[in-house]
Parts: C-alpha cells; sequence; structure tokens
C-alpha cells in the first residue's frame, strides 16, 4: 500500500471499472439475508469512489445491477430497485464535497419512473462538476448497449445521414454509454471470479484485467491500491512491441 499521495513511480489510471462481485457471498459467510450483502455493497461503492478520487482517478466505472440481474428472486431484485433512492440521500452531500460527478449506463426503459427520475435529478444535480465522474453502471450489458450502437448506426445508414463504408470505430464508440469518458485503462473483478460477465467488452480490449480474491463489500482502498501497483508493473504494448512505434 502506498500513502495518501502518490508517488512519482505509480501510474494512476485515468480510467477504472469494477464489477461489483460477491455481496451475496459476503452476506452468506455472515448469515445474513444476501439483501444486507447488496446493502453493503452500495455502501462501499462510496468509499471507494472517494479513495480513487483522492488517488486522481478521472472516471471510475461501477458495474452495479446487469440486465441478467432481473433473472434474479423477486424479493432481491425489488430490494436492488430501491438502491438509487438509498443512493441519492446516502451519498450526496460526500460526493457534492469532493466535487464528484455522477452519470448512470444501461437501459432506462425496463425500470419504474420513479427510479429514471431519480437516476435523471442525480445526474442533473452534478453535471456541473469536475472532479472524478462516478459511472453507475445500473440495467447495463455489454451485449445490449453494442446492441443499440449498431441500431442507431444502421438508422443512419438508412436515412443516407452516413454511407456503410464510411463507418468507423469512431461512430462505434460515439454510440457507446461511455462517450465522454476516457478509454478504460484498468479492470477489477473482485471475489476471485475471472470472467467479464458482459460487462464493457468492447472498452476493455485494451484494458488491463486485475482480479481479486476479496469480496467486494471488503474490497478497500488498500486492495485499489494494490491493483494500481499492479497496473504500474504491467507493459501496456497495444498488440505492438516495446520501443516501437
Amino acid at each position: 500500500m502506498f500513502p495518501n499521495k502518490k508517488p512519482k513511480s505509480i501510474t494512476i489510471p485515468e480510467h477504472i471499472a469494477i464489477i461489483l462481485d460477491g455481496n451475496g457471498r459476503w452476506a452468506a459467510k455472515r448469515g445474513l439475508p444476501r439483501t444486507a450483502g447488496h446493502q453493503a455493497g452500495v455502501e462501499n461503492i462510496r468509499d471507494v469512489t472517494l479513495a480513487a478520487a483522492e488517488m486522481g482517478v478521472k472516471a471510475l466505472s461501477v458495474f452495479a445491477f446487469s440486465t441478467e440481474n432481473w433473472l434474479r428472486p423477486a424479493s432481491e431484485v425489488d430490494f436492488l430497485m430501491k438502491l438509487p433512492k438509498a443512493f441519492e440521500t446516502r451519498f450526496k452531500d460526500a460526493f457534492e464535497k469532493h466535487d464528484i460527478r455522477v452519470m448512470f449506463s444501461g437501459r432506462k426503459t425496463k425500470m419504474s419512473s420513479e427510479n429514471r427520475e431519480i437516476l435523471e435529478r442525480i445526474t442533473q444535480r452534478s453535471v456541473h462538476r469536475q472532479g472524478l465522474v462516478l459511472n453507475i453502471c445500473f440495467d447495463y450489458g455489454s451485449h445490449e448497449e453494442i446492441l443499440q450502437a449498431v441500431q442507431h448506426i444502421a438508422q443512419k445508414v438508412s436515412s443516407g445521414e452516413l454511407k456503410p463504408d464510411d463507418i468507423t470505430f469512431s461512430h462505434i464508440e460515439q454510440e457507446l454509454y461511455t462517450k465522454d469518458l476516457p478509454p478504460l485503462d484498468l479492470l477489477i473483478r473482485p471475489s476471485g471470479e475471472q470472467r467479464l460477465s458482459n460487462f464493457m467488452l468492447y472498452q476493455a480490449a485494451y484494458a488491463e484485467l486485475y482480479f481479486a480474491d476479496v469480496l467486494w463489500p471488503d474490497f478497500s482502498k488498500k486492495h485499489l491500491h494494490q491493483a494500481i501497483e499492479a497496473y504500474t508493473q504491467r507493459d501496456r504494448r497495444y498488440g505492438g512491441l516495446k520501443g516501437t512505434s
């Protein structure tokens, strides 16, 4: 672990993404209902966000609820759908104090009108802040994101606004939820699982991956430091050779 003031030898990723995994197992180990694990996981979003902001990270994307999570028991889904309101009331002061801007990535069509209003309210209240951008991926799935991007581009082709041969990677990237964020540098998954689970598949093409054997509610500032230290040791060549252009 390194101190609050970052050493010169540490390379801070501009954009970090975290898959918030292990909430249910965290609760089960303590004899608690799964909802208690989700509550602890939400609380930890605040702590890790503030740690990332302190270290100079520009954007933090967290995978809070996936498009596949609707398949979980209704009681668990109902609890998770209450989290936007809890998030708004519990974290607004801390995020305002640290100039943190909040945005949401994902579908809005399946959630209630109340939750859509809450997400919009949180977004608008923080839109002019200049600090770290916290990107909460809620009802998010990378397949869905890419499908929507393809559909939007197809509409432009159909209308004559764009020719098929003129489509570039830039056109695709401008249709993704992350279009206004820096490229993804580091993707972290706690809990010991080693898969991406339909999270930021396009954005992670050249991101460094880091897997930690700690459940998300226990993932602390120390573990974030360790992930960034590991990232610093990586040789990022983007498919080329070191020392070549």
